[in-house]
This record gives C-alpha cells, structure tokens and sequence, in this order.
C-alpha cells in the first residue's frame, strides 16, 4: 500500500469538475485508490463519493494507494492533485 497526504490549494476546493477529473485518473489503474477527510473515506473511483467528503482549501487529505501498479497510481494521482488541487 501506498500513502501519501496532500493539503488543498484551490480557492474552490474539491468541487465538480477536478473531481471528475481525478475520477478519471484513478480509473485508468487496476489498483484501488481511496481519500480520506475528516473521519470519513471514500473511493476515488467514485464522482458522488469525493464530492460527499465536502473537502475545501486548506483541507489536508490522506490518498491510500493499494493494487499492482500502486506505485504509478500513486505517483500520478499525488502529480495531478498538486496541478489542479
């Protein structure tokens, strides 16, 4: 499993449009991805999941990483948060 935090940059924090972006970036893996806020964990392969966590700037994540290419996904999805989150 691989791990990493990441603290919100975005004015707007995780609304509509990058979460459906990074959807898509955790679907393109075989390994399961998921985010935790705030007690509560959800898929990152899911629009309404992330959207439910209601995470906003300055809001730090913790992204868990766990499948057979844990390492690219976990890599990518850390570069595609600090690009567009």
């Amino acid at each position: 499993m691989k791990e990493f935090q990441y603290t919100i940059q975005d004015e707007s924090g995780v609304h509509a449009r990058p979460a459906g972006l990074m959807v898509r970036k955790a679907q393109s893996f075989q390994s399961d991805a998921s985010v935790s806020f705030n007690g509560k964990k959800a898929d990152m392969k899911r629009l309404f999941a992330i959207m439910g966590l209601n995470i906003k700037k300055g809001d730090q994540i913790s992204v868990q990483v766990t499948g057979a290419d844990e390492d690219a996904a976990a890599k990518e999805l850390e570069d595609f948060l600090k690009n567009n989150l």
